[in-house]
């Protein structure tokens, strides 16, 4: 068996099968090298760092991965010049591509440390009300451009400065080139230091097709979930330059606003009778209302007595104004809504669609669904306890109603006949 000195020697009398040798030598402890520095740069890294997360190994692995290059680039960069027999050429060749290669892993190492720590952020509380998404981005695209420099400066063995001398020349074609990234760098600051817009909020932007939840803010876009689970993806700056409605005051606040009308018959609406207002007294909300309703009208009546004027000009009670304060007490005592904001109830203008009865008020709750449940509660009972005052709902003719008045006739003219 031959020694090491023996083959050695044996070697020297062939060039190229020591240079050969000696790059796969070269190979295989780089390829060492990079095995036993990504064990245990992980091992450190997680010692160091700590379990913080259940996933802490995951979101490492991309950092680790990317920083253990470097140590195979640096054995090939450091020791190319002992491969013997191995041009100057060719080794500075070999030494600049080593060189630029660790300078794009410690890039790329970067870059992944910046995602991890936008992981980990994006697991706290704050990372509801403020992202740093965007901010990191810029951060990535300032190393990446650094980073394209000095690979650039490597590979041609020239001093970065001089690349960063012909830049000023190109400052109009960059601004021309990165124009969206620069405004949506500025849209991106405006959002977070005015807290427009979080993760999470309810955002209606009709020009766009948006109507969901803000799922996503990056330095580019913002990716909008609509209801129907369909993506919306909104380019930063337009949510500067563009109204949008956001719903996040509406759900802090508790309550979610009605407001719907109800679309009365004009044609129904008329003064009370005595003995109307009488029977309306065994409805419990409008009691106390009609007693006070009742003693205002009788002392405002008995001085017009008095004073000799025409009974014409007395006041009465009308099923509208009753209905009206009927709505009224019945919101204050619905057991769903807020009460510590605004109930009305009121009159709008009248159209000749109907009189338009409107309800505002706020429920105690932000769920969709049981916001819908209550509304619709609320409504169908007083659609169901309208006939009770004499009132009748406006609506276009339906096939029903022509039927109803067909027959009517029918009917009549039989009796006509005779």
């Amino acid at each position: 068996m031959l020694s090491y000195d023996a083959l050695r020697a044996r070697l020297t009398d062939y060039p190229a099968a020591e240079m050969l040798v000696g790059l796969l030598l070269l190979a295989l402890l780089a390829f060492v090298a990079d095995f036993i520095v990504r064990r245990g740069l992980t091992r450190l890294l997680l010692s160091l760092v700590g379990r913080a997360t259940e996933d802490l190994e995951g979101l490492l692995r991309p950092v680790v991965r990317n920083l253990a290059r470097v140590v195979p680039s640096l054995v090939v960069q450091f020791g190319i010049g002992s491969v013997p027999h191995l041009s100057p050429a060719a080794a500075t060749v070999i030494q600049n591509v080593a060189g630029a290669f660790t300078i794009v892993a410690v890039v790329l190492a970067i870059g992944s440390a910046l995602d991890m720590a936008n992981a980990i952020y994006n697991r706290s509380e704050r990372a509801h009300r403020r992202s740093i998404k965007g901010y990191l981005q810029v951060v990535k695209l300032v190393f990446y451009a650094i980073g394209s420099i000095l690979v650039i400066a490597t590979l041609i063995d020239r001093s970065p400065l001089l690349l960063l001398s012909g830049l000023g020349a190109l400052a109009a074609v960059l601004m021309l080139v990165f124009k969206d990234t620069i405004l949506s760098l500025v849209a991106s600051v405006q959002l977070n230091s005015n807290d427009m817009l979080r993760v999470g909020d309810w955002i209606e932007m009709p020009q766009l097709n948006a109507d969901g939840d803000v799922i996503d803010i990056a330095l580019h876009t913002v990716k909008v979930q609509n209801w129907d689970k369909t993506i919306t993806t909104i380019p930063t700056w337009r949510l500067i330059n563009e109204s949008y409605k956001n719903w996040r005051g509406m759900q802090e606040s508790g309550g979610r606003r009605i407001k719907r009308s109800l679309l009365i018959d004009q044609n129904s609406v008329r003064f009370l009778s005595d003995e109307e207002r009488s029977h309306m007294r065994r409805i419990m909300l409008i009691d106390d209302y009609l007693t006070s309703k009742s003693e205002e009208l009788d002392r405002w009546n008995a001085q017009l007595v008095e004073n000799g004027r025409d009974p014409i000009n007395t006041r009465r009670a009308t099923n509208l104004g009753t209905f009206r304060a009927y709505v009224e007490h019945y919101l204050r005592s619905h057991p769903r809504l807020n009460h510590g904001m605004t109930q009305l109830v009121r009159q709008m203008q009248p159209t000749e669609t109907g009189l338009p009865l409107e309800i505002y008020c706020f429920t105690n709750t932000v769920v969709w669904a049981e916001y819908e449940a209550i509304q619709s509660d609320i409504f169908d009972h007083l659609l169901a306890i309208m006939h009770e005052f004499g009132l009748r709902l406006a609506q276009q003719p339906t096939g029903g109603d022509v039927a109803a008045v067909l027959s009517a006739l029918a009917s009549e003219r039989p009796a006509l006949a005779h």
